[in-house]
């Protein structure tokens, strides 16, 4: 993770350079990984619509074998093969979103460290003059690097970085700010655009299984409604780290949500007009 988030690093950083705004960098950072991810975003797409295709299929062999499990499991797998897709097709995307996550959170809540590349001795050096001037006041930061933007960066142009946005101090961390009601602000946004883009999902997959004749209820339609479940989770999940976490991250995750519920629009629009 952290060779991936010292990668992302340089990026931000020269993006950073550019526009001197960090905030504004990180939208453009956003939007440059949502680029290379496109491919994969595709693939996702036409693997989430042949996969509702074949459902019936699949249902149809359950009912088939329904006594038989072990045929059952070989002509699923005849099935998958035959369709030239793998059951576990969405696992990489998945797996792949995840460490782009943990390599972003990694780069926001140490920007001295993968952004600006600062040397280490000097990070310490700012770490000990601060926890000094804070000895016996029992407010201890969980992100150093960004205390040492706010106490030091005014002082030394090497960790000064330029973190207000819109009004919004993108270093600022919900959970020590609960009295200011603009850090709640990036996160609430990022919930509806969660909800938003959950709700296009369920309508693109409902959409193309309604189109299917055989409405029997089958196992495969619980994995379905697991998945719908996990859906609205991960918003959840989501925003409690945003919540303890700088608001650079949450402006990233919205701007990644607005940047997917685009993205999903237009590829399935797309995809339809290629289907009829």
């Amino acid at each position: 993770m952290a060779f991936l988030a010292s990668l992302f690093g340089y990026l931000l950083n020269f993006i950073y350079d550019l526009v001197n705004n960090y905030g504004l960098a990180i939208i453009i950072f956003t939007i440059i990984i949502k680029l290379l991810m496109l491919p994969i975003s595709i693939k996702q797409q036409k693997t989430m619509k042949k996969s509702v295709k074949i459902q019936e299929k699949v249902r149809q062999l359950q009912f088939k074998y329904k006594n038989n499990p072990e045929q059952l499991n070989k002509a699923t797998i005849e099935l998958y093969k035959s369709e030239k897709m793998s059951p576990f097709s969405g696992c990489l995307s998945a797996i792949l979103q995840i460490v782009i996550l943990l390599s972003v959170f990694f780069m926001v809540q140490s920007p001295l460290t993968y952004m600006k590349k600062v040397d280490e001795g000097l990070i310490n050096q700012y770490k000990d003059e601060i926890k000094q001037s804070q000895e016996g006041q029992n407010n201890q930061t969980m992100y150093p690097e960004i205390e040492i933007i706010k106490e030091k960066g005014q002082q030394d142009e090497r960790v000064n970085i330029n973190m207000e946005f819109l009004g919004l101090d993108l270093s600022s961390v919900p959970v020590s700010n609960l009295s200011d009601f603009r850090v709640y602000i990036i996160p609430l946004l990022y919930v509806v655009s969660s909800f938003i883009s959950i709700k296009i999902s369920n309508t693109i997959t409902n959409k193309k299984k309604d189109e299917e004749e055989n409405k029997e209820p089958s196992e495969m339609d619980a994995i379905l409604q697991a998945n719908k479940n996990m859906m609205y989770i991960m918003p959840i999940m989501s925003v409690s780290i945003s919540m303890i976490a700088p608001l650079g991250l949450a402006l990233y995750w919205l701007v990644s949500n607005v940047l997917m519920i685009t993205e999903k629009l237009i590829l399935n629009k797309v995809m339809d007009s290629k289907e009829e």
